[in-house]
């Protein structure tokens, strides 16, 4: 049986929001969404393009709305963004690992969100052999994946 982790990824639109202005842009994890055929939008406030694509503000901007969305931004921004998938009404939301804190994933929590968190989402969408494929073996024989 697929693990939470696994059916996140069941879904067909995803917005990835990350602040490049701060740190890179989450660029593998949206590369691997859209090499599983996936439609994603970048997300990020403080450019307007992530590798040749429109980035957008928020998720009001979005030109469809999505199922599900990943958070890879400072902090000190996450439970904003989680506050913004609420309004969305998104129920499902991945926090990337050392993303997350007290605050978002009580927000998460008494909201009713599918909250995903304390793992990288890019081992779950990179194929082939890179350090994430051996993240993800390591997370599956410690029974996490």
């Amino acid at each position: 049986m697929p693990s939470n982790y696994e059916t996140f990824f069941d879904h067909q639109r995803f917005a990835l929001v990350g602040r490049s202005a701060v740190k890179p842009f989450p660029i593998l994890s949206y590369l691997g969404l859209k090499r599983l055929g996936k439609t994603v939008y970048a997300i990020d406030p403080s450019t307007t393009e992530i590798d040749g694509d429109p980035a957008y503000p928020d998720l009001t901007a979005l030109p469809e709305s999505v199922e599900a969305l990943i958070i890879e931004t400072p902090k000190s921004e996450t439970r904003d963004w989680v506050a913004a998938a609420k309004q969305a009404g998104l129920h499902d939301v991945w926090i990337h690992m050392a993303h997350e804190t007290p605050e978002a994933v009580s927000l998460a929590e008494e909201s009713g969100i599918n909250l995903r968190t304390g793992t990288c989402a890019v081992m779950y969408v990179t194929p082939g052999l890179t350090y994430h494929s051996i993240h993800k073996a390591i997370m599956k024989l410690a029974g996490k994946y």
